[in-house]
């Protein structure tokens, strides 16, 4: 962990009033592996969540030595993710947008509270697609070309769908110019079981709303501020369909933090940038401003990325109760891009 990443990792917020981070899982009665110690040390922020090895080189696909090597099979749809989500101009494009929506949409629908009353499912279990109803919910429009995607990587490489939907997730962001490289864990179990409805957040939503549904997630303030800057990339086809296609900010290309400072309404505001009300709604937040502020100001983008990176891990497992047993993986990630010639640019890559 380089210095700065550690400074982050364990830097105190005593002004955001957030609760302590808590365990997930099965991490809570117990840690008993290296790797569940691991994953427990980033929800805990005492570890980093971003990681910059790489050079691993993988054996040959469908050989006995790459069935044997957990690793093996990602580094190859690491391959196929990488020329499915970079545009001609270099920068991420509607695939890697979709893929970064596809992993939350899938990972959000757990709840806590839902959990402790007996209804301990949904999460980052890939009910998305396997499930068959959960696409058809409102909340998933727009979703269907990245699923149709993602069935023909799992149906090529033989993998969990828990697993591919969130590796596509982390694989978008640092396909993306400035994006943090994610840690990677497989080993997710699948369910066809659709998850519980109306767990993600209404666009039109309250702030007081939308941090009780992220608090039930284990998901503090500080944590949704971090979260919420995926927006980063994204464009908006259904909140307004005069404006189908608007993006964010004005770079959706770039993972840069830009979103911040034009959601609050500092710098050039494009035109075509359509600022969604939710995001203002947080953005004026006194539980969540501090943290979008900073994100704002000078140097926010390494903060950013590492806040990001410890809050998406946290979102990847949720409703997972296996994580002592699942395997990093993050060395067949192609490397972070940290810096982007032209990254002001308005320019979206199709």
């Amino acid at each position: 962990m380089n210095d700065l990443s550690k400074r982050i990792a364990q830097e105190d917020h005593p002004d955001d009033g957030d609760s302590p981070p808590v365990l997930i899982g099965d991490l809570k009665e117990g840690i008993t592996t290296p790797v569940g110690q691991i994953i427990a040390n980033i929800l805990l922020k005492t570890e980093s969540a971003q990681s910059q090895v790489t050079g691993y080189l993988p054996p040959l696909l469908g050989t006995d030595k790459c069935k044997k090597d957990t690793c093996c099979v990602w580094w190859y749809i690491s391959a196929a993710m990488t020329l499915a989500f970079k545009g001609p101009s270099g920068r991420c494009n509607k695939n890697a947008r979709q893929a970064i929506r596809l992993g939350f949409h899938d990972a959000g629908t757990w709840s806590q509270k839902l959990a402790d009353s007996g209804q301990d499912y949904g999460g980052a279990d890939g009910s998305i697609v396997l499930s068959g109803t959960e696409i058809h919910r409102a909340e998933n429009n727009g979703l269907q070309d990245i699923i149709g995607k993602v069935k023909v990587w799992q149906k090529t490489f033989k993998v969990g769908m828990a697993d591919l939907i969130q590796f596509a997730a982390i694989h978008a962001v640092v396909s993306c110019p400035l994006g943090p490289r994610t840690r990677v864990f497989v080993g997710r179990q699948d369910s066809s079981r659709a998850a519980p409805d109306g767990l993600l957040p209404d666009v039109n939503a309250k702030a007081d709303d939308l941090i009780k549904l992220f608090e039930e997630k284990t998901i503090s303030p500080h944590d949704l501020a971090a979260l919420v800057g995926a927006h980063t990339t994204s464009q908006q086809f259904f909140v307004n369909k005069n404006r189908a296609g608007d993006p964010q900010d004005g770079t959706p290309g770039v993972w840069d933090t830009l979103f911040y400072n034009q959601t609050i309404g500092t710098g050039p505001l494009p035109k075509k940038v359509f600022r969604l009300p939710s995001d203002i709604v947080l953005a004026k937040d006194p539980r969540v401003k501090l943290e979008w502020d900073q994100f704002a100001g000078p140097n926010g983008q390494n903060h950013w990325n590492e806040d990001y990176a410890q809050a998406y891990t946290r979102l990847s497992l949720l409703g997972v109760n296996n994580i002592n047993g699942m395997t990093e993986c993050t060395k067949v990630l192609p490397g972070a891009q940290p810096s982007f010639k032209g990254a002001l640019e308005l320019l979206i890559d199709q």
